[in-house]
């Protein structure tokens, strides 16, 4: 290997490429175990963030309906008192009354 082929640098660079079967199981080792695991934890953390993401769609739905049950109660309330303030005659006086007949009743009923 003193000769002109240790000039060129061949015996050098085949000698580097020839992995024998140990060498590869080695390198698979060092190189793919750390991969595979990266992997299995990257596919974790992402269902984790996706269960969490379902989680707070769900919630939020849910603040949507209990605001719109709300919403929907208050325009109930809004209309009632259009009416009362519209409406004129003695009819005015007997409809408040009422309104605090009901208003007392469920306030004794907690």
């Amino acid at each position: 290997m003193t000769g002109p082929e240790v000039a060129a640098g061949l015996p050098v660079i085949a000698a580097l490429v020839a992995l024998g079967p140990g060498e590869v199981f080695v390198a698979f080792i060092v190189i793919g175990l750390p991969v595979i695991m990266m992997m299995l934890i990257a596919n974790r953390y992402f269902r984790l963030r996706e269960k969490r993401l379902e989680v707070e769609a769900g919630m939020a739905a849910e603040k949507a309906a209990q605001y719109a049950a709300r919403t929907s109660e208050l325009e109930q309330r809004v209309r009632v008192l259009e009416q009362i303030v519209t409406d004129r005659g003695a009819e005015t006086a007997s409809q408040i009354e009422a309104l605090r007949e009901r208003a007392r009743i469920p306030a004794g009923e907690q």
